[in-house]
């Protein structure tokens, strides 16, 4: 079933929209939510917790023409609501240690929720430019370890290039969106 005939089974309250989902999108959501948790229940956990926000949330949003990623947004922060339940038990992993990569680029939130807002805008825009100047490779290997999860062994595998290269490409890249956020007055 197309996007926009489930969006519109979501608009009219049809449960079966939430069927449809599972079925068109579940196991993709479950492997997005899987790669950072590395617990299938806890992942099945955020999918299915994935399906009741897209059914609180539609409406009054219309994803007619980008309901994975809007579903992926939903399940990666469930996922990664879940990591931050577990890290605070002593049990992370592979978020900690993305967080510690992306933590020499990124500034640290601070200020109230409306300041945060506008700058996690201003920021979103500043990453989108600046992975529009990269070759389709990099971006794709970028959004592979830092939106999918995705290990290096993975990304080298997918790629193929040896783990080396790919750890190489991810430092070289962070090392100028840093440089780049430096320019615009962001410091980590």
């Amino acid at each position: 079933m197309e996007d926009s005939a489930i969006v519109e089974l979501y608009l009219a309250r049809d449960e079966s929209a939430i069927s449809e989902t599972a079925e068109k999108y579940g196991p993709r959501l479950r492997k997005l939510a899987d790669q950072l948790l590395h617990d299938p229940p806890a992942a099945e956990e955020c999918e299915n917790d994935t399906y009741l926000q897209a059914w609180e949330r539609i409406p009054p949003h219309e994803p007619r023409t980008y309901l994975f990623p809007f579903l992926g947004k939903i399940v990666r922060h469930l996922a990664i609501d879940a990591c931050r339940r577990r890290s605070s038990e002593k049990r992370s992993a592979v978020f900690c240690e993305l967080t510690k990569e992306m933590a020499e680029c990124l500034p640290s939130g601070r200020g109230d929720e409306a300041e945060s807002a506008a700058e996690a805008a201003e920021l979103a825009r500043i990453l989108d430019a600046f992975l529009d100047r990269h070759r389709e490779e990099q971006r794709n290997i970028f959004v592979r370890r830092y939106w999918y999860f995705d290990t290096v062994p993975e990304i080298g595998r997918r790629y193929g290039f040896s783990q080396s290269k790919v750890k190489m490409m991810l430092s070289r890249l962070r090392e100028e969106l840093r440089a780049e956020l430096e320019k615009e007055g962001y410091t980590p």
